[in-house]
Parts: structure tokens; C-alpha cells; sequence
């Protein structure tokens, strides 16, 4: 049985529901990128949801002396996270959401390597099968089991953007446990996030005076709502939580049952399933985050 009361094994329930509310992003994302700017969709989005955490930081810990100290930590992870999201709604543009959500696949081994770099993090040959075993399935799942559309991969505009948000977002991870100095998760959080939301303002001035926020389409308001309270206040918290607690490649290796989330996004929102030979790679990656749970 499972020990809930484990940190670690929190921190994978965590990156588990991690990997779920990502992917509705990349699926409400591709519907609502043309019809913003993601400069200005993305500042109105950490503006938002700094006011949600700022409210339980509020009501829980409170903010302490030591919270402050050196702020440039927080503009740092404020100015990675900043980065990958506009890169991901900019890339959405044209990339379709489950091939975008295969770019995001890179990121595990990316973060591999940012923690070795920055922390001097092994990755272990069981970890290293895993990850493997865990990329194998994901790529199966995001070409639909079609071994020639694997062969004949390749990259477009939108991708090429994308993985640049994915490269910040992978150095993300290990920068959480080398900058954080006990600040809790939440705290923490909002540093990151009112640093990014500043960031973002400054970078996108422009296009949140020009946006007409008043007549824009219910889409865009819809996954306003979704990625500011879901995939932006709650997955920050728990991806912030788990990093404190799993090596940045364990952390990181959930981001390979994205594109089986984003199709299962896809089929709820009016779209079909894919055949049955998509169901071996999923299999593939739930194989994997087993080994890691078990690790």
C-alpha cells in the first residue's frame, strides 16, 4: 500500500495531478491562442493568480522576514515560468495541442541534465529505464501508434517555439531546491508568481493596452479561468511541492502522460478516440511511473 503520510509519495500523487491539469491547458490553449495576445493573456493570468495565492498565503503561513530576502530568486523563477508560457501559447498558434504536448516531453530529459548540472543529481540506471520506458510510450501515444508518422517526425514553427519555454521550464525544476531557503511551498509560489506577473507586464505593455478585454470570445475567458486557477495557481503549488521532495528528472518524468491527458482533453471536448494501438503506449508510461513510485 501506498504511505499518504510519505513526502515523497505525495510528492508523485502531486506530479500526477500535475501532469492532468497541464494538459488541459495545451487543449483549451490551442483554441484561445489566436484570439490573444499571450503576453497579455499570461499577465492577466499571473496577476490573477497571485491574488488567489496571495490570499492563502494570507489565511496559512504568512509572510516572514526571510521570505523577502534576495528577491532576484523570485524574478529568476518568475522570468523561466514567464517564458514558458508565453513560448507555449505562442507555439499553439499553429502546433495542434498533442504535438505541441510531445515538445513537452523533452523536458524530463532536459531537467536530467539541469539537475546534474546545477545539483549534481545521478540519474540511476533503474531511473534512467524508466525515463526510457516513460519516452517510448509517450512518443507511441502522440503519433497514434503509427510507426511511419513516427519515422517522418517532423518539427514545425510552432514546435521550434515552444521548446525554447521548454528548456526554461526544465532548469525551472532544480532552481526550486538550489534558491528556495525554507520559505513553504506556497510562499514561495507567490514570490514566483508576482515576480513573473511584474515581468510579464513590463515585457507585454503593449498588447494588455491594446486588448480589448470587454468583447473578447468566452473561450478566451474560459481558459483565462482554467489556466489561471488550474494550470497556473495549483500546479505551480504542486509542482513547487514535489520538487522539494523528488530529484528534478523523477519530477519532470510526469510530463511524459501529458499528451495521453491532452487526448483524453481532446475526446471531452468533442473529439474522437484514437485506435486502440494508442493504448499500448499509455501502458508503456504508467509501467514507468510505477518504477519511479517504487524507487
Amino acid at each position: 500500500m501506498l504511505d499518504l503520510q510519505s513526502p515523497t509519495v505525495r510528492g508523485h500523487l502531486a506530479m500526477l495531478l500535475f501532469s492532468a491539469l497541464v494538459a488541459g491547458s495545451f487543449a483549451l490553449g490551442a483554441r484561445a491562442a489566436n484570439l490573444i495576445d499571450p503576453a497579455a493573456l499570461n499577465a492577466v493570468r499571473f496577476l490573477l493568480a497571485s491574488v488567489i495565492i496571495g490570499t492563502l498565503v494570507a489565511l496559512g503561513p504568512k509572510l516572514k522576514k526571510r521570505d523577502i530576502s534576495a528577491p532576484w530568486r523570485y524574478l529568476v523563477l518568475g522570468g523561466l515560468f514567464a517564458i514558458y508560457f508565453v513560448t507555449m501559447f505562442e507555439g499553439l498558434k499553429t502546433a495542434a495541442p498533442v504535438s505541441a504536448s510531445a515538445v513537452f516531453t523533452l523536458t524530463p530529459m532536459l531537467s536530467a541534465g539541469f539537475g546534474w548540472l546545477l545539483l549534481r543529481q545521478v540519474t540511476t540506471p533503474r531511473m534512467a529505464l524508466a525515463l526510457a520506458l516513460a519516452a517510448g510510450g509517450a512518443v507511441w501515444v502522440i503519433f497514434k501508434g503509427d510507426v511511419d508518422a513516427i519515422l517522418a517526425f517532423e518539427i514545425g514553427k510552432g514546435e521550434m517555439i515552444f521548446f525554447i519555454g521548454v528548456v526554461a521550464h526544465a532548469a525551472y525544476t532544480p532552481l526550486i531546491k538550489l534558491l528556495n531557503r525554507g520559505e513553504s511551498p506556497l510562499v514561495f509560489t507567490l514570490g514566483m508568481m508576482v515576480a513573473g506577473f511584474i515581468l510579464l507586464s513590463l515585457y507585454g505593455a503593449k498588447a494588455l493596452m491594446q486588448t480589448d478585454f470587454t468583447n473578447l470570445p468566452t473561450i478566451v475567458w474560459i481558459t483565462l479561468a482554467y489556466v489561471t486557477v488550474f494550470a497556473s495557481a495549483t500546479t505551480f503549488f504542486l509542482l513547487q511541492y514535489a520538487a522539494l521532495h523528488l530529484k528534478a528528472a523523477k519530477v519532470m518524468a510526469y510530463t511524459y502522460l501529458v499528451p495521453a491527458w491532452v487526448i483524453l482533453w481532446e475526446v471531452a471536448l468533442g473529439g474522437s478516440l484514437p485506435p486502440l494501438t494508442v493504448f499500448l503506449g499509455i501502458a508503456a508510461v504508467i509501467v514507468a511511473l510505477l518504477m519511479l513510485l517504487a524507487d
